[in-house]
């Protein structure tokens, strides 16, 4: 991933930043249906991506068995990201290696970003100049404005469950504590 930086953030990335790193620390989060929900993919994607490490939920990842995850808002901005890369056919490799990038940044920087490819490589462009000279340059062939994209999922999640993890420390919900006991005993 090419990396391009001066974007200078906005008023509400920086807000929206505040309220995202609240709802973490109050361990709100979104379960898997709903994350699919909001960012338009299947169960087994996001459980695939959960496993092999490309996108995992940052509030309370899986334990076994009866254990549920809890994704944050930025987790489900990584996954509506990430469909949009694979609908475009970048390859899952370049994928990977621009999601490494875009979790350093933070929530405000990611709202001034847009993701430029030519099928290949994905380009971070955080100014209009940059995505002209991209173009021009005949590099960039689609582009996903990655803050319509983290409007888009501030609409979906209005309009679904969030809940609080049960036990963030463990990461368990009652069932999962239920056989814990039944084993330990």
């Amino acid at each position: 991933m090419v990396k391009d930086s001066g974007g200078d953030g906005s008023h509400q990335g920086a807000l929206f930043g505040l309220q995202e790193a609240a709802a973490i620390a109050e361990g709100v989060g979104y379960r898997g249906p709903t994350a699919c929900s909001a960012a338009g993919i299947t169960y087994r994607q996001l459980d695939y991506w959960a496993r092999t490490g490309l996108v995992e939920p940052s509030i309370r990842p899986a334990h076994g068995s009866g254990s549920q995850r809890l994704y944050s808002f930025r987790d489900i901005l990584m996954l509506k990201v990430v469909k949009r890369l694979l609908d475009t056919g970048v390859s899952l490799q370049n994928i990977r290696t621009a999601v490494t990038h875009l979790r350093e940044r933070g929530v405000a920087d990611l709202t001034q970003i847009t993701l430029m490819s030519d099928g290949t490589t994905v380009y971070e462009c955080t100014s209009p100049d940059e995505v002209v000279d991209l173009v021009q340059g005949g590099q960039g062939v689609f582009g996903i404005a990655v803050g319509r994209v983290v409007r888009e999922v501030e609409g979906s999640l209005a309009e679904l469950p969030a809940e609080r993890a049960v036990d963030a420390g463990t990461g368990t919900d009652e069932l999962a504590a239920r056989r814990q006991r039944r084993t330990s005993a």
